[in-house]
């Protein structure tokens, strides 16, 4: 998820005066008075919005910059005993294949969240298996992002450490970031992805279905209309006598598989036919006549 500062186009020491007036500027630009119809806009202005809300308030902003996107969790993380150990951590897909894996590098994980969850969840053979929400953004998840988790340190006077976690592309709701406990601590921590709707997008595995709007002479006619991707807008040939709710394939524009990076989903671009509006009187005549065309035909 892009982040709050970049959003609004502030430095990360702005001044509360700073956020403000970017928040102004931009929610007149992207307002949807402004914008009518424009969906990406829209999307702009909820994020402008979200990221006022945060950066606006002293205490939500202390924890922002502090656990970043994890920052709705600053009290439970900050409440946390740390455990201390060296580990590796692994990401892994409970979906469509549990024995796939991404390395994260071996970067000392276990004391991210340490004593938080203790005793919730337990296992088999005596160990506990704790699960963390982690939220991403389908451009994320078809992109790939990163997290930032701000480590206690080892003492009281210790420095805490910052890690950095990347989230690999084709991530799906329920795919889980494993955390090993080593060092013969008997528990299992889980970062668990959810991945947020998206306004224009459903998605369905690696596959994603979207509208598209159609002027009616085109449905009728043929012609070419812009579906829009995760990667920007491709052009449809949309045939003559096209029927509304009718679906087009466009193959390798989905999400990535997880497993197998070089391999993407397809997208499903449904026909939303847009009737004409104010017709002319020379319109308005053509329809007419169109009708008695086709009145005779019955």
């Amino acid at each position: 998820m892009e982040d709050f500062y970049s959003i609004l186009g502030v430095s990360r020491n702005a001044s509360d005066k700073e956020v403000r007036q970017a928040y102004r500027r931009l929610a007149r630009q992207y307002h949807p008075d402004v914008n009518p119809g424009n969906e990406e806009a829209e999307e702009k202005f909820k994020r402008i919005n979200e990221a006022h809300e945060v950066l606006s308030d002293p205490d939500k902003r202390r924890k922002y910059d502090k656990y970043g996107e994890n920052w709705k969790y600053a009290d439970r993380i900050e409440q946390a005993q740390a455990s201390r150990g060296g580990d590796s951590s692994y990401w892994s897909s409970e979906g469509d294949d549990p024995e796939a894996t991404f390395n994260l590098g071996g970067i000392p994980t276990r004391d991210l969240f340490g004593d938080l969850f203790s005793g919730i969840g337990r296992g088999g053979f005596g160990r506990s298996s704790v699960q963390y929400p982690v939220e991403v953004s389908l451009e994320e998840a078809f992109s790939g992002a990163t997290r930032y988790f701000e480590l206690p340190g080892s003492g009281p006077r210790a420095p805490s450490r910052r890690l950095e976690v990347k989230i690999p592309p084709g991530v799906d709701t329920s795919s889980r970031v494993h955390i090993s406990s080593g060092n013969g601590r008997q528990q299992d921590i889980y970062l668990e992805v959810t991945v947020r709707p998206h306004p224009r997008f459903r998605r369905s595995g690696p596959d994603l279905h979207t509208e598209v709007d159609v002027p009616l002479v085109d449905a009728m006619l043929g012609g070419e209309v812009a579906v829009p991707t995760l990667k920007g807008r491709v052009m449809l040939t949309i045939p003559a006598e096209t029927q509304n709710g009718q679906s087009f394939r466009l193959a390798g524009q989905g999400m990535p598989h997880l497993n197998s990076l070089s391999s993407r989903g397809d997208l499903y671009a449904t026909v939303k036919v847009v009737l004409p509006r104010s017709l002319s009187d020379k319109e308005r005549k053509l329809f007419q006549e169109l009708k008695g065309l086709r009145s005779t035909r019955r």
